[in-house]
């Protein structure tokens, strides 16, 4: 009889060994909680989230240093109007200066011209001082200083300064009988007020 060959026995499966009692199968809860997977996971560098506040410190920075910049800015501003305004200032005082002093040039002259014929007619230089004297006071109140030299009007404590009382029957108390000091100027614009007597009151 023909012989076969015959096949080798196939590896039976090996037989599950039944689970020694009170030991039971692990529940879900006991297992553990699936970590950061990947290349670094577990070894406490920052994850995903914590790279999305570097932006957020950037901005910030950015913002901080745009306001510093600006602040500066507008310090430099406002120390370059200061030093302006007061070259400014400065200037327009030096033209007032020069426009006070040339409206005077004239009397001067005029001074001087007095003095040269004074030897010639000494009659002559009472005039010329009077006319001189009128010249500078037309120049003030062109400036804007009034001279006040008047009598006989009522004390007014904003004009006058009293340097003396007198006994006076022709004039009205409490009048001005005569001025020692012409006064220039009105209210807030007044260079002095005028030094006078004044009647005495009853």
């Amino acid at each position: 009889m023909p012989t076969y060959a015959q096949e080798p026995d196939r590896a039976a499966p090996d037989p599950v060994e039944p689970v020694p009692e009170g030991i039971g199968r692990p529940s879900r809860g006991d297992l553990p909680e699936p970590g950061p997977l990947g290349p670094g996971a577990g070894d406490g560098e920052p994850g995903p989230d914590a790279a999305g506040s570097a932006p957020a410190e950037d901005e910030y920075t950015t913002a901080i240093r745009e306001l510093e910049d600006r602040w500066r800015r507008a310090l430099a501003d406002l120390d370059n109007l200061r030093k302006r305004h007061a070259r400014e200032l400065e200037r327009e005082r030096a033209v007032e200066r020069a426009r006070t002093a040339a409206a005077f040039l004239p009397v001067l002259d005029n001074l001087e011209l007095a003095l040269t014929h004074a030897g010639a007619d000494p009659g002559a230089i009472v005039e010329g001082i009077v006319a001189v004297r009128d010249q500078a006071v037309n120049v003030l109140e062109l400036l804007g200083y009034p001279r006040h030299a008047e009598t006989g009007v009522p004390f007014d404590p904003a004009r006058h300064e009293v340097v003396g009382i007198v006994q006076d029957p022709d004039a009205p108390p409490g009048t001005v009988v005569e001025v020692l000091r012409p006064g220039y100027g009105d209210g807030e614009r007044q260079l002095r007020p005028a030094a006078v007597t004044v009647a005495k009151r009853e």
